[in-house]
């Protein structure tokens, strides 16, 4: 398996041959800058999670598309540990384990999501018609839904029209562990 960020690269670049998009056009349709696409694309720069984000959102594709391979097709079982998939993309203060990656015919990704003591995360509005389910496992947390800050407890689930403004935090000093999964609409 490749090392996250030449995977990264590698992904981010044959998307957007794919689509036939020059660099301008990416950083037009993600919202990132022209010289941080080229610094990815040449594996010279680890993004943060705000930054996958919104890549993914220009995409319109999932995150974890930029994460890891989706997983091959198989008859059995898939089993995954969220020790050995956890990531701190640039250093951010969320870790992100890729549970399920996106695979079109399920249409949904699963994510362990770690958020360290003190961390934000505004996010821009999903595609319309993406629904994410966040079930908090450990520690306290905050779901940003519809301008309003609600604190989660460990075994907290909620369900929402993730095509809003919505954000994560963690006001406490232990970190803060969920789950999402984010469903797609289909294409």
């Amino acid at each position: 398996m490749q090392e996250p960020n030449q995977y990264l690269a590698t992904r981010l670049r044959a998307l957007r041959k794919e689509r036939g998009w020059s660099l301008d056009r990416c950083a037009s349709e993600t919202g990132v800058s022209k010289a941080m696409l080229g610094q990815i694309e040449r594996g010279e720069s680890s993004p943060t999670i705000a930054t996958l984000w919104k890549i993914a959102g220009g995409f319109h594709t999932s995150l974890s598309t930029f994460l890891e391979p989706t997983p091959e097709p198989h008859p059995g079982p898939l089993y995954r540990q969220a020790a050995t998939l956890r990531q701190q993309p640039a250093g951010d203060g969320m870790l992100v384990a890729p549970l399920f990656p996106f695979e079109g015919r399920f249409g949904f990704e699963m994510l362990e999501l770690t958020l360290l003591p003190g961390y934000e995360r505004r996010s821009d509005p999903h595609d319309s018609g993406v629904i994410e389910h966040v079930i908090v496992q450990r520690g306290a947390m905050e779901l940003l839904l519809e301008g309003q800050w609600q604190p989660l407890a460990p075994g907290a689930a909620v369900r929402f029209h993730a095509d809003q403004p919505h954000g994560y935090r963690n006001p406490g000093t232990e970190p803060a562990v969920f789950y999402n999964l984010i469903h797609y609409p289909a294409t």
